[in-house]
């Protein structure tokens, strides 16, 4: 319905009357507070989006790179590995093991299932620096096979528990991950790669492992090493929704390979 007409008579000649046209200030303020709720409402969106998944910062960058990988955990659930193979990605990291005990309890099933499919297969371990670098690396190898044409194992190394708000120090880091390393590499023939996030990246492994391929975590820009290094793995979204797994977790780690699939081969366990 129309609003109601003013009823009152604007001044013949001159500027309208203040019943007609407000003063220039509130003018100013009414449409101030007319931008200031667009922008609210831009932002809510925005953050649904993201939330959502819909909408990634990283995308447009990271799909310029041809070679596409997932990787997965317990928390994706059961995977169809048909169906997920079958959407565009080339690799697949499944988590096995964490510090010095632990095996995922879905690792065997994504093993056999990834296996099953076109896809290149590897698996992680999860650093812990609470238990020794040779328990944990016994630990990968009781865990994962030793297949050739697999891509090599990756170590994460990234903050967990209390170590997020106070990290250890580097001696502490490099005691543990120099002899995982090491026994990693010779047991399977390639140099382990490191997945890393920002922080722990530029605490930890800057300027060093040279011989050690990088995975770099950077969700929301695209990634820019401190130490110019290139990477050649860049986790680009942990907000993914694709079809084929029924977990706890509704969405995927994506994941681009700097260069093409013949390059990625080139990785793979001799």
């Amino acid at each position: 319905m129309p609003p109601p007409q003013d009823r009152r008579d604007p001044t013949p000649d001159g500027p309208p009357s203040p019943a007609t046209a407000p003063p220039q200030p509130a003018r100013r303020r009414r449409g101030l507070l007319v931008a200031a709720g667009v922008v609210v409402v831009a932002l809510a969106t925005v953050a649904v989006l993201l939330a959502t998944g819909t909408l990634w910062p990283t995308r447009t960058a990271a799909l310029r790179y041809p070679v596409q990988g997932v990787d997965v955990s317990a928390y994706q659930g059961t995977i169809d590995w048909d169906v997920l193979a079958g959407q565009d990605i080339d690799f697949a990291y499944l988590k096995a093991t964490e510090g010095s005990s632990y095996q995922d309890p879905r690792f065997a099933d994504n093993w056999t299932g990834a296996h099953g499919t076109d896809l290149l297969v590897g698996a992680y371990h999860f650093l812990s620096v609470d238990s020794p670098g040779a328990d944990q690396a016994a630990n990968v190898i009781a865990t994962v096979p030793r297949q050739r044409g697999d891509l090599p194992v990756v170590v994460d190394v990234e903050c967990y528990a209390d170590y997020c708000d106070a990290p250890p120090p580097a001696d502490a880091v490099h005691e543990v991950l120099d002899p995982l390393l090491a026994a990693v590499e010779e047991h399977y023939g390639r140099p382990a790669v490191l997945y890393a996030t920002r922080d722990w990246y530029e605490r930890y492994l800057a300027d060093a492992y040279p011989e050690n391929p990088i995975w770099f975590r950077s969700v929301a820009t695209s990634p820019d090493l401190v130490d110019d290094r290139d990477w050649t793995f860049w986790q680009w979204s942990a907000r993914e929704r694709l079809d084929g797994y029924d977990g706890d977790e509704q969405f995927i780690d994506m994941n681009a390979f700097r260069g093409d699939r013949s390059e990625l081969e080139q990785l793979l366990l001799p």
